[in-house]
């Protein structure tokens, strides 16, 4: 019997390589500060004793980081065009998920944080004895504020790229 050849597979892509250039420019920079001092907070809200709205801060510190984890990959990689539909509008993609997503739900981690550092407050009196929570709560608070800047920062870049009809990320 003739031997009928297989079908041809998907074609060929190309070797994974590190996109250099992103990792320089100040989107990449900005999004490591963003993973690290977002895995700071939440890091240090988990590590901790928590209840109420900190349950909150917490799901959204972890929803953006993990979010942020999965833009950066796929931004060092080079591989956005294999999300569909968001791949071909990459650059509003970040600035969505920077104004919307990570200063937005950032900014409300960080007030929820604070308002539970001001209630713990009474504890840093000298002498207080039991397991004081405030140090924690400030910590977090802090690290929130400062991500969220990060953020507020990456998306104004991804806006003035973008108001310059530039439709890159770098």
């Amino acid at each position: 019997p003739p031997t009928v050849p297989p079908p041809p597979g998907p074609p060929a892509r190309g070797s994974l390589s590190l996109h250099r250039a992103y990792l320089r420019s100040p989107l990449g920079l900005l999004r490591l500060g963003q993973l690290v001092l977002g895995a700071a907070f939440w890091v240090t809200v988990a590590a901790n004793k928590y209840e109420g709205a900190a349950h909150f801060a917490l799901f959204a510190a972890v929803l953006v980081w993990l979010l942020t984890l999965a833009l950066f990959g796929l931004s060092l990689l080079g591989r956005w065009e294999l999300v569909p539909w968001l791949g071909s509008r990459w650059l509003l993609t970040n600035l969505v998920h920077d104004l919307a997503l990570g200063m937005g739900l950032y900014a409300a981690a960080t007030g929820i944080m604070g308002h539970k550092a001001k209630q713990r407050s009474f504890c840093n009196l000298p002498g207080y004895s039991q397991h004081c929570l405030y140090s924690a709560y400030l910590s977090a608070s802090i690290c929130g504020g400062i991500t969220a800047c990060l953020y507020l920062f990456s998306g104004l870049y991804c806006l003035s790229r973008r108001c310059q009809d530039q439709r890159d990320i770098i």
